[in-house]
Parts: C-alpha cells; sequence; structure tokens
C-alpha cells in the first residue's frame, strides 16, 4: 500500500526491531534518491537512510548544472560526455520547474587552442547526442553582442552553446518525494550504525537523531534482502566500517564490478557567490590560467555563482569549507576577463562540497573522471556499492543500479523513469498543449496568475519554479494572502513552510532556506532567525501535543 509522503515525513511507520523491507539505500544524496526512487517505482520496498538532511552535502555544493562536460572531451572521455549530453534533455523534459536551458558564452582565447580546435569540440557537443529542442553552437563578435560588455575588450570573439541549470537540492527533494509516493519510506537523520548478514539478507541498525540537539531519539531494526550503498564521500567507509563486507568480496578482479576500497579520491569544489555581474541571461565559460574552468552563472535574480576549484581533499567530509586561496583563486580569474574584477570582499556567500570520484590515476584534481561504476555482489549477501558519478548522469546510473539490484535478487522488472516526470513537473493537465518545457512553464505562470491575480508576480514566479504544478496543493484552500497564515519572512508564509516541513522533510530553517530554497540569500540575519525559531516553536508544539503559534503573531523583521 502506497503511503502519502505527509506521512513518511512525519513519523515513518518503522518498529524498533523486525521491519522487512527488499532494498535498503544509505545515502540521501542524488544518487541515493535517485535509487530509492527507481526501485520504489517497481514495486520494490524500499527504505532510505541519511544521516544529515536531504542533499545535506555534495549534492546541495555543486556547480547546478545539467550539462555533457565540455571539457571532459578534451580528456577523450567521449563515452561520459555522449551519455551526459543524452539524459540533458531527458532530465529537463522531467521537472521544468527545478531545471531549465542555458546558453553559456565562451570567448576564446587564442593563447590557449586555436579557434579549429575550439570548433571541432563544440561541434562535437553538438552532435555527439540527439538534440530536440536545445539550439545548437553560435559564433559571436563580443565587440559587438550585449554579450561582450561585461568583459574587456581584448576578448573580441566567442562562441555560445547550449547546455542546462538545475537546482541541485530541490532535485534531491522531488526524487525523494517522488520515492515516497512510490511507497518507499524516508528517514533523514538517520544514521546508518552498523550492517551485518542476517538470514541470506541484512540487518541495519539505524540511530535517528534530532535535528536540533543531535542526541539519538530512537533506535530502528531494519531487516533487507539488499542493500545499497551510495552514501558518497562515505562509501568507503560504509562497506568497510558499517558492513564489514570481507576484502575477498570487495576486490577487484573479474565480476567485481568496482573498485577495491581505497578506490575513491575526494575532490574538494568550491563556490562563491557575488552581486549580480551582468544583466543578461547567458553564463560564462572561462579557462583559467592553469587550464582548469570557471563559471559565471546568474543565480537567484540578484547573483553571480562562480566556481569552482578543484582541490583535492583529506579530511571529513561534513566539515569542509572554500579557504582563502580557493576565493583568492576565483577572484583573480575572473579578473582576467571582467572589465569590472570582483574582490573577496565582493563575496556574499560561498559552499563547497566533496565530490566522491573514481581514482583513475590521473594527476591533476580537475582531470579525474567523473564517470561511476556500480559493484554488485551477491556474497555475503546481495549489495551493490556507487562509485563515483555527476548530477546529471543520476537518473540513467539510478537505473542501471536498479537493474543490477534486481538481478541480485533474481526479479527483473521494467524500468520507468525514462519518460516520468518528477513532482510538480507534469503540466499536461494545466497547460492546453505541451510544447517546449519553458514555453510550458510560461504557460502555467500565466494561468496561475489568472487564478490567483493576489499573487505578486515574483513570489508567483519563485513558487511555480520551486514547486511546479504541485504549488496548487501549497494554495488549496487558499484565496487570498491572508489564508498564507503569517509571513515569517518576507514573502515567505507559514503555508509554505508547512508544506516543507509536511511533504519535503524541511525540519530546520537551514534546510528550508538554504536547500529547499536558497532564500538565505535574500533575508537579514535577523529574518533568517525568525525562520529558525519558527521551526523550534513546531518542534516544540509536537512534543508537547499541541500547536504553539506565538511566532505566527511576530512581525516581519
Amino acid at each position: 500500500m502506497t503511503q502519502t509522503a505527509d506521512h513518511v515525513a512525519a513519523e515513518p511507520p518503522l518498529t524498533p526491531a523486525d521491519h522487512h523491507c527488499d532494498v535498503l539505500v544509505v545515502g540521501g544524496g542524488i544518487n541515493g534518491v535517485g535509487i530509492a526512487r527507481d526501485l520504489a517505482g517497481r514495486g520494490w520496498r524500499v527504505v532510505l537512510c541519511e544521516q544529515d538532511d536531504l542533499a545535506g552535502h555534495t549534492s546541495s555544493a555543486s556547480t547546478k548544472l545539467i550539462h555533457g562536460g565540455l571539457r571532459y572531451l578534451e580528456h577523450r572521455e567521449f563515452s561520459l560526455v555522449r551519455k551526459a549530453l543524452q539524459e540533458r534533455e531527458v532530465l529537463l523534459r522531467s521537472a521544468p520547474h527545478v531545471m531549465w536551458p542555458l546558453r553559456f558564452v565562451l570567448p576564446h582565447d587564442p593563447s590557449m587552442r586555436p579557434v579549429w580546435v575550439i570548433r571541432l569540440g563544440l561541434w562535437l557537443y553538438d552532435h555527439l547526442a540527439a538534440r530536440t529542442f536545445l539550439p545548437g553552437t553560435e559564433s559571436v563578435s563580443l565587440r559587438q553582442s550585449p554579450l561582450g560588455e561585461p568583459l574587456q575588450s581584448k576578448w573580441t570573439h566567442g562562441f555560445v552553446y547550449s547546455d542546462g541549470w538545475v537546482d541541485d537540492a530541490r532535485l534531491v527533494a522531488l526524487c525523494a518525494l517522488d520515492a515516497a509516493e512510490h511507497g518507499a519510506q524516508v528517514l533523514t537523520r538517520t544514521r546508518c550504525e552498523r550492517i551485518r548478514t542476517d538470514g541470506g539478507g541484512w540487518r541495519a541498525e539505524l540511530s535517528r537523531r534530532d535535528a536540533f540537539t543531535g542526541r539519538e531519539t530512537r533506535r530502528l531494526s531494519v531487516h533487507a534482502r539488499a542493500v545499497v550503498n551510495a552514501a558518497g564521500p562515505w562509501a568507503e567507509t560504509l562497506l568497510r566500517d558499517v558492513m564489514q563486507v570481507p576484502p575477498a568480496a570487495n576486490a577487484r578482479g573479474k565480476g567485481a564490478g568496482g573498485p577495491p576500497a581505497g578506490a575513491l579520491r575526494l575532490v574538494k569544489g568550491s563556490h562563491i557567490v557575488v552581486p549580480r555581474l551582468f544583466q543578461h541571461d547567458h553564463a560564462y565559460i572561462f579557462q583559467g590560467q592553469d587550464r582548469r574552468i570557471i563559471f559565471a552563472i546568474p543565480y537567484e535574480r540578484d547573483f553571480t555563482l562562480v566556481g569552482t576549484t578543484d582541490v583535492e581533499f583529506h579530511g571529513d567530509p561534513s566539515r569542509v569549507a572554500i579557504d582563502e586561496d580557493e576565493t583568492a583563486y576565483l577572484c583573480r580569474e575572473l579578473g582576467r576577463y571582467l572589465r569590472q574584477p570582483i574582490a573577496p570582499s565582493d563575496v556574499v556567500w560561498s559552499f563547497a562540497g566533496v565530490r566522491p570520484l573514481l581514482d583513475d590515476a590521473q594527476g591533476a584534481a580537475s582531470a579525474v573522471t567523473r564517470d561511476y561504476l556500480l559493484q554488485a555482489q551477491s556474497r555475503p549477501s546481495p549489495w551493490l556499492t556507487v562509485w563515483g558519478g555527476k548530477l546529471t548522469t543520476f537518473r540513467l546510473l539510478s537505473e542501471q543500479a536498479a537493474d543490477q539490484v534486481g538481478a541480485l535478487l533474481g526479479e527483473a522488472r521494467r524500468a520507468w523513469t525514462a519518460s516520468a516526470t518528477l513532482p510538480g513537473g507534469d503540466l499536461s493537465d494545466l497547460v492546453d498543449e505541451l510544447q517546449h518545457p519553458q514555453a510550458d512553464m510560461a504557460a502555467f505562470q500565466h494561468l496561475l496568475r489568472q487564478r490567483h491575480p493576489w499573487i505578486d508576480l515574483g513570489l508567483l514566479r519563485r513558487w511555480t519554479r520551486a514547486y511546479g504544478g504541485r504549488v496548487l496543493r501549497l494554495l488549496d484552500g487558499v484565496s487570498s494572502r491572508a489564508d498564507l497564515g503569517a509571513e515569517v519572512a518576507p514573502d515567505l508564509y507559514e503555508a509554505e513552510l508547512f508544506y516543507l516541513k509536511r511533504h519535503e522533510w524541511a525540519l530546520t530553517a537551514e534546510d528550508a532556506l538554504w536547500r529547499r530554497s536558497k532564500l538565505g540569500l535574500h533575508l537579514t540575519e535577523a529574518q533568517r532567525q525568525v525562520v529558525a525559531d519558527w521551526f523550534i516553536a513546531q518542534a516544540r508544539s509536537a512534543e508537547t501535543g499541541f500547536h504553539c503559534s506565538e511566532l505566527s503573531r511576530q512581525a516581519v523583521v
């Protein structure tokens, strides 16, 4: 029987012992939720556990691109680029509210490569996989185009090509929501402490923690026929210390399907956010003097996202942050291109994540492959580990992982996600005739504006971008601004916070303001604190059994 996401998010019906499922997925990043979604959609009983919040680490710290990876052509990773390019339009169609096409401006630097090399690379990029709605590459005179206005006069010629943009953390939340609506149980703030073989399967001991104090609140025991290790930077630790898989079962060799422990290479990627650097809607791709790629991307209406770095990382992946050298590097490299350079003092926000990449023995961290491998074994009991991967290929990786889990369980079941939409992405009942994904979104926004003329245009655009068609659920029974409840922060009403709490596992202000949205960028510290106090009050009211709405009466700071 399919459970509602409401029920899963509030209190999943796991008993302290002897809860049975087909597959336990460990890890709430993009690969974990993608695999859980695919498995649940094929009818298997799935439990997913994540030690922190969904997308709490690597999957909310990406450059937020749906792309083939133009620079990987130079490393001759044609198979990876083709695979990613094939997925690009599949993903853009599946969730047009959180993913959309983006045009990139590539200024030509003759000192790096001759123009014919750039033309050849872009021709390959346009033709390695079919395109149905993304436009191809064009040459552009930067002296005559508005695209050249933010650049120094020495940059005279460039190219414009297509890729896509994604709200990475919202994509994770939507995949988790889809998994839950197909019957999966999604447990956030739930750490997997121990996994041992048990009667042809596995028994896992899980520890649930309070979102505010970190204290353990409950112990859970889950019996699963198979385990999927999608722990990202912690994949080796889970395999070695939590599962204690014998080395012989985790060795490279015939049938192993993946690397042994010790084959992950952890690479830190850091980004900075600065006030908006240009007025048009294109992004820039710059090449640094060290041949690394730097993106400058329109971000959250008022800002520009700049990144990324590639730095070897040794340490705890949960304690990663940009350092001064990385910030200076990004500012310096942008200064080679922009008329108005930026300084570290211009940075309004920064974030960093640890990418768990396959160690392919490349010297430079920036050259390490972004491809993935799936390691599946039937002994001592069925298990599968995900090694590596990139955001763009998560759906294909998840499909292949579900295929392999099905083979391990002896129950092949049909794949389904290639033509499926994510929650909020199906606008077929709301738009008269579906066309281009972004045209469909524009038509939906027009329809919503007609139905609810009282909604400010800026708020309407944010809601439709965040929730797509699901915004109608948020607005169910709402006929005026007063029906949204208290305005906890500017344009952030209780109705939306309750929606995030009940449907998307948002338990703290950080969950809501920095992962389910990026509203934190637009609020003052005092306004963010009011949102934090709201979540604390809700948690206390749940503990005492009555609704506390004291903060509902607070004025917006």
